[in-house]
């Protein structure tokens, strides 16, 4: 299974990154394929709703590196979004590169199967993220794989954290 990991963590050494690289060696583990897009270190814009997409029929008229992104979506099987908690949301980058998703052939992408992965450093945040995840899901006819938190102040990456996200990637 080809799996791309949508990383909204713009810190190289952050919990979501780590999260995110111990999912994919757990994956890669199984014979899985996988690729890491490190969304919170590109420039991406959010949709602006200008339907330069749908009427003109040539994707998203913005050129930024949502068009990197793009290709690597269109023939991924699994997508895992894996994300700090900012202000009881996404990341802004990843967000952003998840509103870009309305200029997909049929405003979503192909793939039928999805995970979520959240650090924050507050317990009771993560509500509307999953919400909102599990509606994405829904809407794109797709499987929910599993959705793994992380909360606390201290430093996360933690021998038993990491654990944790390795055997969830090896057990897709």
């Amino acid at each position: 299974m080809r799996i791309v990991i949508m990383n909204g963590s713009g810190r190289a050494n952050g919990n979501s990154r780590a999260f995110a690289d111990a999912f994919r060696r757990g994956a890669e583990s199984k014979g899985h394929e996988v690729e890491t897009l490190n969304i919170g270190s590109m420039k991406i814009n959010g949709c602006i709703g200008c339907e330069g997409c749908h009427n003109l029929g040539k994707g998203c008229v913005q050129n930024d590196d949502m068009q990197k992104v793009y290709p690597a979506l269109e023939d991924a099987d699994m997508i895992v979004f894996a994300s700090a908690v900012h202000y009881w949301g996404f990341t802004g980058q990843l967000e952003s590169a998840i509103t870009r998703f309305y200029a997909m052939s049929g405003m979503k992408p192909k793939a039928r199967k999805y995970a979520l992965i959240l650090s924050s450093g507050s317990e009771g945040v993560y509500d509307g993220i999953i919400s909102q995840y599990k509606d994405m899901v829904k809407y794109f006819g797709a499987l929910d794989a599993g959705i793994k938190t992380v909360a606390g102040e201290c430093d996360q990456k933690t021998k038993d954290n990491l654990d944790s996200m390795y055997e969830f990637g090896a057990s897709i």
